[in-house]
């Protein structure tokens, strides 16, 4: 399963938007657009980035970047692949 962390990487303050970017698989410059665009309007996003920087995690240094569902997906298809071939 994927999970949400902040980005080691992709870090200009906390990691919030690099770490949103690598979950959804976009740009961390969209990501830091859109949150800039929300301060402008309604300093709400000053309060949401805060609220994320409090509440998810930093990547752990052993879980890798590349690391998404479709990998956990393939060794399933793998496994039961290998399943089939014994009977």
């Amino acid at each position: 399963m994927k999970k949400l962390y902040r980005s080691r990487e992709n870090k200009k303050i906390a990691g919030v938007c690099g770490g949103l970017a690598e979950y959804f698989d976009l740009d961390p410059n969209l990501i830091r657009i859109g949150v800039f665009l929300l301060v402008l309007m309604s300093g709400i996003g000053i309060l949401a980035y805060v609220a994320a920087w409090a509440i998810i995690p930093e990547r752990p240094t052993h879980i890798d970047v590349d690391y998404d569902i479709d990998s956990d997906s393939a060794a399933e298809d793998q496994k039961q692949s290998s399943n089939e071939d014994k009977y």
